[in-house]
């Protein structure tokens, strides 16, 4: 068990990578550098992504040298702590490219259970709009100094679901009808762009739900936290990532059976 002592520690970090991170991405915002292809014509990688993961990961290896990372662009390394740093240093890659201010900087740290890593520490930072979520497990979810907490119930018409498309596009005319199941029962539909981002939305009751599969711990691991301590149901199904105030999940949940 993380001791709380260490646990304000990790969010120290946390904050400071995170901005660490999204300095280096405002920096180069409309000027990203050069953009490869990951897995699919749509999976986008550019010189900003890694620049700011190689900041971040020389912040925490400085800090934390103890301590494993998960990160997108491959900066792995094996730590003897039990924590894992696991991070996303540009989570919503087409619209940063793109010149779509919806993107943000994903820091989460994990301990090792038995039953595998647990997130313990979210930090979502939008560098554009200089917000920054955060929350620790069991103390609440926050933007910047002020308390997050969704509303106390929701029905379906009234919920904004946010949704997500995989970079496989035969895979998304599966994805779109799980969406357009789901639309004529909710007040509207977004397709925002990043999972991370989205689910610090959640908490801040900017939407109410959120769906997407063929996602990464990476995706979703600070989010979930953030989420999750604001009072949202958050489950993560194989590669598939829900979220949902409480009172709707169990129905929900068969009905984006078809994704996973």
């Amino acid at each position: 068990m993380v001791s709380g002592a260490e646990l304000d520690d990790c969010r120290r970090v946390a904050e400071e990578a995170a901005r660490l991170g999204g300095r280096e991405l405002l920096r180069r915002f409309g000027d990203h550098g050069r953009v490869d292809h990951k897995t699919a014509s749509t999976d986008l990688v550019s010189e900003a992504d890694r620049a700011s993961e190689a900041r971040i990961v020389q912040l925490l290896r400085a800090r934390r040298p103890d301590d494993g990372i998960l990160a997108e662009e491959g900066s792995g390394h094996t730590g003897s702590s039990g924590l894992r740093w696991v991070l996303d240093p540009l989570d919503g890659t087409v619209n940063y490219i793109s010149g779509m201010p919806f993107w943000c900087v994903s820091v989460a740290c994990e301990e090792e259970t038995p039953d595998g890593w647990r997130p313990v520490v979210g930090v979502v930072l939008d560098p554009v709009h200089d917000e920054l979520f955060h929350a620790v497990r069991g103390r609440g979810a926050f933007r910047d100094d002020v308390p997050l907490a969704r509303p106390a119930s929701t029905a379906l018409d009234e919920v904004i679901l946010a949704a997500g498309y995989a970079y496989d596009v035969a895979h998304r005319r599966v994805q779109a009808a799980v969406v357009a199941d789901l639309a004529g029962d909710v007040r509207g539909v977004r397709m925002l762009g990043s999972t991370a981002l989205a689910l610090a939305w959640i908490a801040a009751g900017r939407c109410d739900a959120y769906v997407e599969d063929r996602t990464f711990r990476w995706d979703w691991a600070a989010g979930l936290v953030i989420a999750v301590e604001a009072g949202a149901a958050v489950e993560v199904s194989g590669s598939r990532v829900l979220a949902a105030p409480p009172e709707l999940i169990d129905g929900l949940r068969p009905r984006v059976a078809a994704l996973g």
